[in-house]
């Protein structure tokens, strides 16, 4: 261990990116050290990184975003890093992104912490960000830091002592959703998420529209994130949720929400599970 910073790297075919995210890691102010987890990459990803000397574990299989993160924030934990940092492959930062965040966690019982997220241009918020996270910058313009119920993993800075509390990430989402029940998690141990506008990073997904099909699939995976929150009442969801995506199959004219039921009850009993385990201090890392 050279710092206090374990940089995670989920990587899958991303040899387009990778140049600019290791690089901008390692022209940080603040040193940091990189670990990639690749889950199955056939571009020559890996060759590269073990070129460049980043470290290197191989899963068998494509594990999925938090799955292979997991065997990421394991090691942090082990190795006794004060902060893990999850960048993904098509993200990059700015040489104070890291030092500004590790600042603004002294100002509050902040958990994980987010610089603002820009697209691939670096001019323009990230969509996506900005649909989440701009009112809310906004409306507190001058903070050091801004409270936000939610904000995307591509840039996640998350101090050990929230680590150690919510865990990793629940096997209950492959991809999709991982985040959001993640931060529901952080919110439920008392921990803080927000936004610290004074640092930057870029998040560069241009090209890769989302196809009708997938915005309606992460409309009914809303009702799986739902259901594993440990907050709240667990059978007014169970009983809810299927009404819901029954007003959701009406309103959208489409037959995949009233498909996405069966599914869901379905898979009761497996979310239930991690629900109660989630609740648990580490839960799916320690």
């Amino acid at each position: 261990m050279n710092s206090e910073i374990l940089v995670i790297v989920v990587t899958f075919n991303g040899m387009r990116w990778l140049e600019r995210c290791i690089g901008s890691v390692r022209a940080s102010k603040t040193p940091a050290d990189i670990l990639a987890i690749d889950n199955g990459s056939t571009d020559g990803s890996v060759e590269w990184l073990q070129g460049h000397g980043v470290e290197v574990i191989c899963t068998e299989s494509n594990l999925g975003f938090g799955a292979a993160n997991n065997i990421g924030m394991r090691r942090a934990v082990e190795e006794g890093y004060s902060y893990v940092y999850l960048l993904n492959q098509d993200a990059w930062v700015m040489p104070d992104t890291f030092g500004k965040l590790i600042s603004a966690f002294d100002l509050g019982p902040y958990g994980i912490l987010s610089p603002v997220q820009y697209d691939g241009g670096g001019k323009k918020m990230d969509k996506q960000f900005a649909k989440r996270c701009r009112s809310r910058i906004r409306k507190h313009k001058g903070a050091a830091v801004v409270e936000v119920p939610f904000v995307m993993a591509a840039h996640w800075m998350i101090s050990r002592g929230c680590l150690m509390k919510v865990g990793g990430f629940s096997p209950a989402f492959r991809q999709y959703g991982e985040d959001d029940n993640y931060i529901d998690r952080t919110h439920w141990f008392g921990w803080r998420v927000a936004v610290v506008p004074d640092a930057s990073a870029v998040h560069d997904r241009a090209g890769r529209p989302g196809s009708p099909e997938q915005r309606m699939f992460l409309k009914c995976n809303g009702s799986v994130i739902r259901v594993s929150n440990p907050a709240g009442g667990l059978l007014l969801r169970l009983l809810g949720e299927p009404l819901r995506l029954v007003a959701m199959g009406c309103l959208h004219f489409s037959g995949a929400p009233f498909r996405f039921i069966g599914k869901l009850w379905k898979r009761y009993p497996e979310l239930i599970r991690y629900r109660k385990q989630s609740r648990k201090p580490g839960a799916f890392l320690l």
